[in-house]
């Protein structure tokens, strides 16, 4: 309803009509509109009783004050009526449902200031590795920066989730084993990073499963991200995500943050998109899905530079996930395909 609009009983257009009242908004009328009478009301006003449209102040003519004549007949009531959008015994959200700006102001509008809500997953973050320093250090020989952990950190945020780091873990049994003890007492989730290959030193699933973790996979068919370990123990879920910060990127997306929404009662649905290729793309082999970092630009898929599962400055710039099925090779130039958005 349009502020100054007025409320009127049906009459001939053109006639002058008698103004009783001016209705603010949050009070409650005192007339009852009758014939050859009206009512100027506000925006987000009562409509009073014996009112059953509200004509907009633009179609509308002064002539003298306490009277006003209507120029032509509105196309619609305006009016908003009792329970025209949820009435008393609707369910307004369900559950499993997230809960983001929308579905905040259906609670405030029903009144409900304390929804019962699925708490948080706490999830502790570890890397392995003898390689590894922490961000703030200058690498030596052949040290590199702990980039996964940060990582893993602001996409547990984004979810969200409550995260812990819990550090780096040498590559030895004791130091793996010793951190995951420690990570199970407060945690719902544990991520580890690294040693789940099959080098000598990749100790994760041994020590997992010493640790009383009931494996159940220890590869996926996922370019990149093959070498993924999943187990539980009780209610805990734990994942052994490869090392190379692309594949712990994506097995983030496809893998983790799914099972943290399962956890909060939600299915979580990614966003995907059918959209066509801007140039051709090919790969040399197709027996695992390949994930690809792409950046769409009105609406058509572009392939950002992309050097492999080490390349996380890749996915700095991309905007989504094109999806490469098994057993597809190549991707002609305006062929569809789907991508999953970031």
């Amino acid at each position: 309803v349009v502020e100054n609009h007025c409320n009127v009983s049906p009459q001939p257009y053109g006639v002058s009509m008698q103004i009783i009242e001016t209705i603010h908004a949050g009070v409650v009328p005192l007339r009852t509109v009758g014939p050859g009478e009206c009512a100027r009301i506000m925006t987000g006003g009562m409509v009073p009783s014996g009112a059953d449209r509200v004509i907009m102040v633009e179609d509308t003519e002064l002539l003298s004050p306490g009277r006003v004549r209507f120029l032509k007949e509105p196309a619609a009531p305006n009016i908003c009526y009792i329970a025209e959008d949820i009435k008393r015994g609707d369910t307004v959200l369900s559950a499993g449902q997230r809960i983001e700006a929308a579905q905040m102001a259906v609670l405030a509008a029903v009144g409900a200031v304390e929804p019962c809500v699925a708490s948080l997953p706490r999830v502790a973050v570890i890397s392995t590795g003898d390689e590894l320093v922490e961000p703030v250090q200058k690498p030596a020989g052949a040290q590199i920066r702990n980039s996964n952990a940060i990582q893993l950190m602001s996409q547990l945020m984004q979810v969200p989730a409550i995260p812990t780091y819990a550090g780096i873990a040498r590559d030895t049994g004791d130091s793996i084993r010793t951190i995951i003890d420690n990570a199970l007492i407060q945690n719902d989730m544990i991520l580890l990073t690294g040693g789940v290959s099959m080098g000598d030193f990749d100790f994760v699933p041994a020590v997992m499963q010493e640790a009383g973790i009931k494996i159940l996979f220890k590869s996926v068919a996922i370019q990149p991200g093959r070498p993924t370990v999943f187990g539980r123990i009780g209610n805990k879920l734990v994942f052994g995500l490869p090392g190379n910060p692309v594949s712990s990127f994506v097995l983030f997306e496809l893998m983790v943050k799914p099972a943290l929404y399962k956890m909060m009662g939600h299915t979580f649905r990614p966003r995907i998109l059918n959209l066509p290729i801007g140039e051709k793309f090919s790969r040399r082999r197709s027996e695992r899905m390949s994930l690809i970092p792409v950046k769409i630009t009105n609406g058509v898929i572009h392939p950002v530079d992309y050097h492999g599962s080490a390349h996380i400055n890749a996915y700095a710039s991309a905007d989504a996930m094109l999806m490469l099925e098994i057993g597809v090779m190549e991707l002609r130039k305006g062929e569809h395909a789907n991508v999953r958005l970031l």
